[in-house]
């Protein structure tokens, strides 16, 4: 069905909701087809930057590659993106990189807020130019 797929990963809940995705996205993959795990790093303005030391910012990445790492199983057909800045376009940025023909991303019940400024996924949703599939 999909040649290359995108899943934006999320690690709370300790990555359940991307383990679910990574399930579903390779009953959905091609043989031979890749699967890419990106995870967006919210990018630390200027002035808050300054005060934070450089290892904890490192030391948050490593992080983040180990949780990666150990979502997709030591699979080496996975392949594991950290960026760092504004998830929606980050995403959609690491999409068209991988010539990506689908991005999954998770979805909660959307509040009030998300009406008025709109949730990650609804922007993806608004701006894709690929299909892509919202789970919850």
């Amino acid at each position: 069905m999909y040649k290359s797929i995108v899943i934006a990963a999320a690690l709370f809940n300790e990555g359940a909701t991307t383990r679910a995705a990574l399930k579903k996205a390779r009953g959905l993959l091609d043989e031979g087809g890749k699967i890419t795990l990106v995870h967006v790093i919210d990018e630390i303005p200027g002035y808050v930057a300054a005060s934070i030391p450089k290892e904890h910012i490192s030391a948050r990445r490593s992080d983040v590659l180990v949780q990666l790492e150990s979502i997709a199983g030591g699979s080496g057909d996975i392949e594991i993106v950290v960026r760092e800045g504004q998830p929606a376009a980050s995403i959609l940025g690491a999409a068209k990189e991988a010539g990506a023909d689908l991005i999954m991303i998770a979805s909660h019940k959307p509040g009030l807020s998300d009406y008025f400024i709109g949730s990650t996924a609804s922007r993806i949703v608004r701006h894709a130019l690929i299909s892509v599939l919202v789970t919850r």
